[in-house]
Parts: C-alpha cells; sequence; structure tokens
C-alpha cells in the first residue's frame, strides 16, 4: 500500500489548552506575548489570535477550572511553539518575557531555527522561535537536513533594535 504524504502546504492551525485560571491565561497571551483577543465565551473560553487570525490560541475552563497541571512523569503535550517571522520579533518578546520576570527553561540555537523554551502560567511547555530561511539551514554534503542544538546567545539576541 502506498503511505499517505500530507499536501505540502498543510500546517498546524492552532492549539487549545485547558486551562485552570481563564483571566491568568488571558494576560499570558495577550499582554506578555501579544495575542489579540478575537472573541470570548463568558468565564469559561477565549480565543486569541495575531494579525487578525479568528485564532491561534483556545483557552478553556471547561474541564480544568482551578486545576494542576499533570506530573512530569505523565504523558501528554511536550510544549506548543509559536513562530515569529523574524528574529527581531523574537528579540522583542524576549525583552517582554523579562520585562514581566518570566523564567526560561531554556534557549537553544537548532541551525534551522533559534528558540526560547518557557512555561505558560499553567506549566504548558512552550517555545518561541523563528526559523531561519531555508537556504540557510544546515545540510551535510549528502544532501539530508543536518539540525543541532546549541546554546543560544541571549546577548546577542537581545542586541537587535
Amino acid at each position: 500500500m502506498t503511505p499517505y504524504i500530507a499536501p505540502a502546504a498543510t500546517r498546524i492551525g492552532h492549539v487549545h489548552l485547558k486551562v485552570a485560571d481563564l483571566e491568568r491565561a488571558i494576560h499570558f497571551y495577550r499582554d506578555i506575548l501579544g495575542f489579540t483577543l478575537q472573541q470570548r465565551f463568558g468565564t469559561s473560553a477565549a480565543f486569541l489570535g495575531a494579525g487578525g487570525y479568528h485564532h491561534h490560541i483556545g483557552l478553556n475552563t471547561w474541564e480544568s477550572r482551578n486545576g494542576q497541571p499533570p506530573p512530569p512523569s505523565s504523558t501528554g503535550l511536550y510544549h506548543h511553539a509559536i513562530l515569529y517571522p523574524t528574529r527581531q520579533d523574537l528579540a522583542a518578546v524576549y525583552r517582554r518575557l523579562l520585562e514581566h520576570n518570566i523564567p526560561l527553561d531554556g534557549a537553544a540555537d537548532h541551525g534551522v531555527s533559534e528558540a526560547l523554551y518557557l512555561r505558560d502560567p499553567d506549566q504548558n511547555g512552550l517555545e518561541l522561535y523563528w526559523d531561519r530561511p531555508q537556504s540557510d539551514w544546515p545540510i551535510s554534503p549528502s544532501g539530508e537536513l543536518q539540525m543541532f542544538t546549541k546554546p543560544l546567545d541571549l546577548e546577542n539576541l537581545l542586541a537587535l533594535r
């Protein structure tokens, strides 16, 4: 049987998160990361997007109001990733994290991208990143992608304006 291959234009559309406190989650994604609140369903759900999109992030308390994050040894979401269009945009959001005293779990240069790793207020893993142009990706002599993980120079990132 021929394996199915997803079309090249296929994208991950949005993430929908169960949160313990809707207002706290809205504050983080709207006021710190810069997403726009697009729609709200009372005190139980909200949808936020960028660039006028209906929603990149859904938040709800339908099954999780005042709940606790899953323990580290359980299955579930490792992290969701937010792709910023430029390195300058990643630097700007990093400045926002610093201004709000939000700690990073890590920061990495992957060759294809540069990424900041952190936790949202509900302890969901989050990657904030930008992709280098595909022409700059590290490719082996045999033509294979050669991603890696090296420390990201955060001072250099902050030097961008």
